[in-house]
C-alpha cells in the first residue's frame, strides 16, 4: 500500500514533496525544496501539460526542464 493518497490520484506536488531533502544535492530534491516555497505552484495539478507550462513561465528556480521531465517520469512510475 502506498499511503493515504491512493484513494484518488495523488497530485504531482504531493509526490514531489516526498522527494524533499534540504541537505541533498540531487536535482529532483532541489526542485522539490524550491517548489515547497513556491506559493503559486499548482498543488492540485496532475497533468504534464499544465505543470510544464507553469514551470516554463514561473519556475525560475528550475535550471532545466529536464529536471521536471525526470521528476515526472518518477511520478508516473510511482502512480502505476
Amino acid at each position: 500500500m502506498r499511503g493515504v493518497f491512493m484513494s484518488k490520484r495523488q497530485s504531482f506536488y504531493q509526490f514531489l514533496m516526498t522527494e524533499r531533502n534540504p541537505d541533498s544535492t540531487d536535482e529532483i530534491a532541489q526542485f522539490a525544496n524550491n517548489a515547497f516555497y513556491d506559493q503559486s505552484f499548482p498543488k492540485q495539478a496532475d497533468d504534464y501539460d499544465s505543470l510544464s507550462q507553469y514551470l516554463e513561465l514561473n519556475g525560475t528556480y528550475l535550471p532545466s526542464m529536464v529536471i521536471f521531465d525526470n521528476a515526472w517520469t518518477k511520478y508516473e512510475e510511482f502512480m502505476s
